[in-house]
């Protein structure tokens, strides 16, 4: 039966003119030498192409311009790989490899394994990357992190974070602007690390800072802005965010010494990776070494889509799997990162992420790794392979972001009028308990009423990663501005601070956009991905003018921090210890059996009213402590029993 559906099959494609997508089996290399290996006696070329009749290596003098200095022809090995030996020391001079297939030769490349480039990542580099070390890289130790719940999660953008002119960096947009000490704004305020500092974030969330193709490093006046979603080369830094691309070296020295920077302070460092496309197709890396190998294809053969990038590219297929999981190792090695986020990562499917977080967490138990649930197009892989939100239950150390409180809180990202339990719209109280929850089992949430998802997609909390807004569509002050422009300022502040309230209170692991906490905006800009600084810079002049909203956030990351029962570990202990309370249509309101949490306070009653207008609350019996009056901590110590009178727009705490 199964032979005859596959000749029917090849006979439907054959009328339709249309070819099968590639389904060569290759051999597997299992050795982790690919690439180059540099020592003063010799360097190793070994590439991967068991496709090409021919591989070449050329040797050049510079980064860029110029032909080759010697050229060698590698030698076929086993499982399809080919090397070559130079006996002599080649530090300094750069690579590229050139493979010749049966239709030609192809274009020169650095190989997908290199690790040191020339300007703009056409070249590799050959060097020593010990030699790249800053002082105390070997003695380093990474900041305390003991759960995966007591994460607060800060996402930035290398350039946008120093390089307005509200802040005395002086290395601009770049590595080491992140960890300067001791910069501020006109008022003397904390801008840059030392603001981070001050704010109490766990870990930094660089977005892409590998390789990219998009920005041309050679152009010093950088007229040119991306955040990298485009890439060209996995395994180097980004050379533009370096004081000099044209040195292979010290993108890689300024990155080390940024990630030694934060361990300093404190912070973590979590890298935004983007293995499920390339920025070029055709004329990738990987089409440059095995062409068509490393990606996905529709059955009429062309390159599936699920990225809206041209390309997606084939986690499952073998030395795909193998690549991501040498490249994550890499960046944990090499650079001592301490975390991944997976761009897209519904297009991954399922066995090669749980295969490269317990090969990573063999490497460093201590590190973090969460994705997106979800893709931006079809994909022929079924979904039930995919890294889908819906199989969450499936990741064995993952955790992937929710829209459902995203957009239960301000509305649909989709729709700019939209408007969500902070700025007005009724019944989605239960999208909202749904993220106190951390999208986990409990009995008291109905999840038929939940926005999108209508069952529990995380197996413990520390699986749901809970946001209001990221560097994707509009800033939460910007969507606030436009969705409801009729209300006054001070009303939009007080939703924003309701709705980053709620994250920072809800179980789970909080994640927090560069610049909220200064209610950031980027002039409505909703896609500002290739936007000038003029739209994607922080202004620290906002933290002047709205500090009492810093001191905000500030307060309630220092609450979380304190207290155990808003970082709970497990999915049982949340049934055990949350219960939601009868509350008027637009409040949700729960009591937190604390101590039996290990915490300070024996119970906690956390209260958000959407409405504009103040509500009375019942209270649990016995005299409650008021620890938050929704607009800061208090110190009054005010007690309260009975009912409780909670301020419109606002969220209140009280404790036993």
């Amino acid at each position: 039966m199964f032979r005859i559906a596959l000749l029917l099959t090849m006979f439907l494609l054959a009328c339709c003119n249309r070819k099968p997508p590639i389904t060569e089996v290759y051999p597997f290399y299992d050795g982790k030498d690919l690439g180059v290996a540099y020592s003063p006696e010799n360097t190793a070329f070994k590439i991967w192409s068991p496709t090409a009749v021919a591989v070449e290596i050329h040797i050049y003098k510079n980064g860029v311009g110029g032909t080759p200095i010697e050229s060698h022809q590698l030698h076929r090995e086993e499982a399809g790989v080919w090397a070559l030996t130079v006996q002599k020391d080649l530090k300094g001079f750069f690579y590229t490899f050139q493979v010749e297939t049966k239709a030609g030769k192809l274009e020169e490349t650095p190989g997908i394994y290199a690790h040191a480039v020339g300007v703009n990542g056409k070249r590799g580099a050959i060097l020593d990357l010990a030699a790249t070390h800053p002082e105390g890289w070997e003695q380093e130790q990474r900041p305390q992190f003991v759960n995966r719940t007591d994460a607060l999660i800060y996402e930035m953008h290398v350039r946008d974070f120093t390089i307005h002119e509200s802040t005395n960096h002086q290395h601009r947009g770049k590595y080491l602007g992140l960890v300067e000490p001791g910069t501020r704004n006109p008022s003397g305020q904390a801008t840059g690390i030392d603001h981070l500092v001050e704010l109490g974030i766990t870990h930094v969330h660089l977005l892409p800072v590998f390789d990219f193709r998009s920005i041309d490093e050679a152009d010093t006046a950088a007229r040119t802005y991306n955040w990298g979603y485009d890439p060209q080369n996995y395994n180097v830094p980004e050379g533009s965010y370096a004081t000099n691309a044209h040195d292979p070296a010290t993108r890689i020295r300024e990155f080390k010494a940024m990630v030694h920077g934060f361990h300093q302070r404190g912070i973590r460092v979590i890298m935004d990776v983007v293995y499920n496309h390339t920025g070029a197709t055709e004329n990738s890396n990987f089409n440059l070494e095995v062409p068509g190998y490393y990606y996905r294809h529709t059955a009429d053969g062309k390159w599936s889509d699920a990225a809206a990038c041209g390309n997606e590219t084939a986690s499952e297929q073998p030395m795909m799997r193998k690549y991501m999981i040498e490249s994550c190792l890499h960046w944990v090695r090499e650079y001592h990162i301490d975390g991944f986020r997976f761009d897209l990562m519904g297009i991954h499917d399922l066995a090669t992420m749980n295969e490269l977080t317990a090969t990573l967490l063999k490497e460093e138990p201590s590190l973090l790794f969460y994705g997106e649930g979800w893709t931006a197009g079809a994909s022929p892989l079924p979904d039930s392979l995919r890294a889908l939100k819906k199989n969450t239950y499936q990741l064995t150390d993952i955790a992937a972001f929710s829209d459902d409180l995203r957009d239960g809180l301000k509305g649909s990202v989709f729709n700019h009028e939209a408007v969500g339990f902070v700025s007005g719209a009724p019944d989605v109280e239960e999208s909202v308990r749904f993220g106190v929850v951390a999208a986990t089992n409990h009995p008291q949430v109905n999840f038929a009423a939940v926005n999108y998802f209508k069952a529990p997609w995380a197996r413990e909390p520390w699986q749901c990663v809970n946001y209001v807004s990221c560097h994707d569509n509009r800033t939460l002050w910007d969507k606030l501005s436009i969705s409801v422009s009729e209300k006054d300022e001070t009303t939009r502040i007080r939703m924003d601070q309701l709705a980053n309230g709620i994250v920072l209170t809800a179980q789970g692991i909080p994640f927090l956009h560069a610049g909220e906490e200064l209610l950031r905006s980027k002039q409505g800009v909703e896609n500002s991905y290739n936007q000038p600084d003029s739209i994607n810079h922080i202004n620290w002049d906002r933290k002047s003018k709205y500090n009492t909203t810093f001191n905000f956030y500030r307060e309630l990351i220092a609450l979380r921090k304190a207290h155990p029962a808003f970082r709970i570990k497990s999915a049982a202990e949340i049934r055990a210890a949350v219960e939601f309370m009868d509350s008027p249509a637009r409040v949700v309101a729960y009591r937190i059996h604390a101590e039996q949490l290990g915490d300070a306070w024996k119970n906690i009653v956390v209260v958000y009213n959407g409405n504009d207008k103040p509500i009375s609350l019942k209270l649990p019996s016995g005299f409650w402590t008021l620890q938050h009056d929704g607009q800061g901590l208090t110190n009054s110590k005010k007690k309260v029993q009975g009912t409780v009178a909670v301020p419109g727009i606002a969220m209140m705490i009280l404790s036993q």
